[in-house]
């Protein structure tokens, strides 16, 4: 059995004391215990902030937060940086030329030239164009290890009908759902990490996604090998759920999956006045739909949240003709991923044989193109834990939630399928300012002081963990 006593302040110090067996030529067994005994009282006299910290040896020891004095100068550095005023004043300008002109997805070509163009003046390297109109970066050594911050970039098909003074100057065109805001922090968190590149132990890569509101961005980037090498990725959504500077995640499952289907339900037209001689698909397209409800309502454990919904009917257009075919349509959503597939599965199941219990066939689209399968948001609950502590330092601990599960998806969750990671809401909610309204409202608005605070927590995850894992292997 052996023991191991690590003191760090200015430098880490490592003193080792062999196997019991070995340090008896020096002292006998009691006076050992009562030296394990004197340093064991030493250490808790010794404050944290001064870098006393017994080593542990866990399988997560890299991505659990780190000395009490590091974290407090990293969190006083980058808060400093975060919040001059001059930085602040920058963020804000870049987020509200986004927001004037806002583009839809993979359209983004003034977004990821803006991008461009503010990378080049911090002479950060990029990659362009990745996924169309995306753009990749990279801070730090340019070695391994990597970790991956990410933000999205595109605008949705609303009118904008809130009265501000940088509102979308293009008709039909809105920043809806903060991506103007997320890549502003990410850019935000590109100037405070080129500023500390000296000292980051690894590689930032920085990813701007075109095409998250299709639900392709994410895919696409990933085709393109922006997660190659990479260890760990990190994201950040603005939130009016909670208020200006309160972070929360949970561990696991956090946003449903969400897909699609379309099925149309072939039978044979006919005279209303004669349906035996026909094959009516709406009868065959009623049941369906009453029987998908059953689903949930019969075969699914209550406590594991699921949705089916057909928000699409559509067959005939004569009140006294049976029409060749019917067609529904609708969503599916699940938390987990197997209960995500087997939902799908299932909701195949049951329409094919409504359809063959009524003489009709059908054909079942899953592969939507307007609306892709999103998988499941599942936080890995290492990278959780992580970003929880870093949230801790950046806006404090009575600032830091779990989250509930919600029915919203996100692309960032193809992401979480190759790699861990874990994703975050960000409060934005402000009575004050009218910063009330949910995502794809025309009426949505922010408060723009969550741009510091973003950046920030950008910055402290990804510094933060590549100090961790170099800890963790020099140890």
């Amino acid at each position: 059995m052996g023991y191991l006593i690590s003191i760090r302040m200015d430098k880490e110090i490592l003193i080792a004391l062999g196997s019991i067996s070995n340090f008896k030529k020096m002292i006998n067994l009691q006076a050992l215990l009562i030296v394990l005994v004197l340093i064991s009282s030493l250490s808790a006299a010794i404050p944290l902030c001064l870098g006393f910290q017994p080593a542990t040896f866990s399988d997560n020891c890299c991505l659990n937060p780190f000395l009490a004095d590091k974290n407090a100068s990293l969190k006083d550095c980058v808060i400093g940086l975060a919040n001059e005023p001059e930085m602040v004043e920058w963020m804000r300008k870049i987020r509200r030329e986004i927001h004037k002109n806002p583009e839809l997805a993979y359209e983004e070509l003034a977004t990821s030239s803006l991008v461009r163009r503010e990378l080049e003046e911090m002479g950060i390297k990029y990659r362009w164009p990745v996924a169309k109109t995306g753009v990749v970066a990279a801070v730090g050594s340019g070695s391994p290890p990597f970790v991956a911050l990410r933000a999205d970039m595109d605008a949705l098909p609303i009118q904008e009908l809130a009265d501000l003074e940088h509102k979308s100057q293009v008709d039909g065109k809105m920043h809806a759902c903060g991506h103007d805001a997320h890549t502003s922090m990410l850019l935000g968190a590109a100037r405070i990490l080129k500023e500390l590149e000296s000292s980051l132990q690894g590689t930032v890569i920085l990813i701007f996604q075109p095409a998250e509101e299709r639900g392709e961005g994410a895919k696409d980037m990933i085709k393109e090998g922006v997660l190659k090498d990479v260890d760990a990725i990190f994201g950040v959504h603005i939130i009016h759920k909670f208020p200006i500077g309160v972070a929360a995640s949970r561990p696991g499952q956090f946003l449903a999956g969400c897909g699609s289907f379309k099925a149309i339900i072939k039978g044979k037209g006919g005279h209303a006045a004669a349906p035996q001689e026909s094959i009516d698909p709406i009868l065959a397209a009623a049941t369906s739909i009453i029987s998908l409800q059953h689903i949930i309502s019969r075969e699914t454990d209550p406590l594991d949240s699921q949705v089916v919904s057909v928000s699409v009917v559509q067959a005939g257009t004569s009140y006294n003709v049976i029409p060749e075919s019917a067609t529904i349509a609708g969503t599916y959503r699940a938390f987990g991923w197997k209960g995500f597939h087997d939902l799908r599965e299932r909701l195949e199941e049951v329409i094919k044989a409504q359809a063959a219990v009524h003489r009709c066939s059908v054909k079942i689209d899953f592969d939507g193109k307007e609306h892709p399968t999103l998988p499941p948001t599942v936080n890995d609950e290492r990278i959780y834990e992580h970003a929880r502590q870093v949230s801790n330092l950046i806006v404090g601990e009575e600032n830091t939630k779990v989250a509930t599960i919600f029915t919203g998806s996100e692309d960032f969750a193809s992401y979480l399928e190759k790699i861990p990671g874990s994703f975050l809401l960000l409060g934005i909610r402000n009575e004050k300012i009218g910063a009330i309204y949910p995502p794809h409202s025309p009426y949505y608005t922010i408060d723009e002081d969550v741009l510091p605070i973003g950046a920030a927590l950008h910055t402290t995850f990804a510094y933060s963990y590549l100090r961790n894992l170099s800890m963790c292997s020099n140890s």
